[in-house]
């Protein structure tokens, strides 16, 4: 049976069956290698799609604009001051206006409970660009970047560093999970995903060959993998006062050479970015005049490392995106 996702919306990957996860890594490997021939069919001709974010963000908006645009829709932004979403305007009364106008919308926000109601009153397919629980449009940049550096995803070790209840942590444990991956979160036993999820995910991983398991340790969870992915040790809205505790919980965490060392020996380093390993950025100075790091969750030898394939990563956010815009309101 053929999948057809059309007028579906994507909000978490719990919500997709493995097939359905690779019927859109497969799209997105055609379109990108359309793209660089120079012969891609545009399948949003006549389409309009708005970009509501909550959240600033590089990577996401720019995927979703240059997609949109490369498959010939019309996209508008409206950014955390653009639009009166959540303030002077619901969430359902927001989707029932957009929804009127729009083929599909992105939203990049805190709640999932907000993309959740934007799909339910709106109509049209939501796409969700992040929330504070899920980040499902990252992962399959993910999966597609592994994919296309080992040849394969079933059977490979993925090793994800630091807190792994984040909406990093429970998204790449599930995306692990269906493509039957080994999983393993290095992470302090306090940051540990939601142990029903945890529970969920080994449910998957039987199903598809793959393996969870939560280990506190760095050296023993990093031991053999194939990809040591890593994110920021505090999320954007979290309070200032999180990153002391989270600093002092997470620095035996960091993705250091040792890590890479006990790792296979091609093994990639992975990072959702943007990423703390050097100080070229305001935060990153703020955080060395508080606390005295350099460098936080990366340092920057293995960042700037053969090992690393963060920017081949980063270009696939737009590959990846256009196939979920594609597959769900493409012609």
């Amino acid at each position: 049976m053929a999948v057809n996702l059309k007028g579906k919306s994507f909000l978490k990957l719990l919500d997709f069956s493995p097939r359905e996860i690779r019927y859109l890594l497969d799209l997105a490997r055609d379109l990108k290698r359309a793209k660089y021939a120079g012969n891609e069919a545009k399948m949003m001709e006549g389409k309009n799609v708005v970009l509501l974010f909550q959240k600033d963000s590089t990577r996401t908006r720019c995927a979703f604009e240059v997609g949109a645009l490369d498959q010939g829709a019309h996209v508008t932004y409206l950014g955390p001051s653009g639009s009166q979403f959540g303030k002077k305007e619901s969430v359902a009364d927001t989707a029932r206006v957009l929804g009127r106008m729009y083929d599909g919308i992105e939203f990049r926000g805190y709640k999932q409970s907000d993309v959740e109601a934007l799909a339910k009153y709106s109509g049209v397919p939501v796409w969700n660009g992040l929330t504070d629980e899920w980040h499902p449009t990252q992962i399959l940049a993910d999966l597609l970047t592994i994919e296309e550096c080992k040849g394969k995803l079933k059977g490979l070790k993925f090793v994800f560093a630091g807190d792994a209840r984040n909406n990093m942590g429970n998204s790449l444990m599930v995306g692990c999970a269906k493509m039957g991956m080994h999983f393993a979160a290095a992470a302090p036993k306090e940051l540990w995903p939601d142990a029903e999820l945890i529970s969920k995910c080994k449910e998957l991983a039987k199903d598809s060959g793959g393996s969870v398991e939560m280990i506190d340790d760095m050296a023993k969870a990093c031991k053999d993998a194939d990809v040591i992915y890593t994110d920021v040790w505090v999320s954007m809205g979290e309070a200032p006062e999180a990153w002391e505790k989270r600093i002092k919980a997470l620095k035996p965490f960091q993705v250091d050479m040792k890590a890479i060392k006990v790792a296979k020996s091609d093994v990639i380093f992975m990072h959702c970015l943007p990423a703390f390993h050097d100080l070229n950025t305001e935060v990153a100075q703020d955080i060395h005049k508080k606390f005295g790091l350099s460098e936080m969750e990366v340092t920057n030898e293995v960042f700037e490392s053969k090992h690393s394939i963060v920017f081949e990563e980063a270009e696939n956010r737009l590959h990846t995106i256009k196939a979920v815009m594609v597959a769900t309101i493409g012609k």
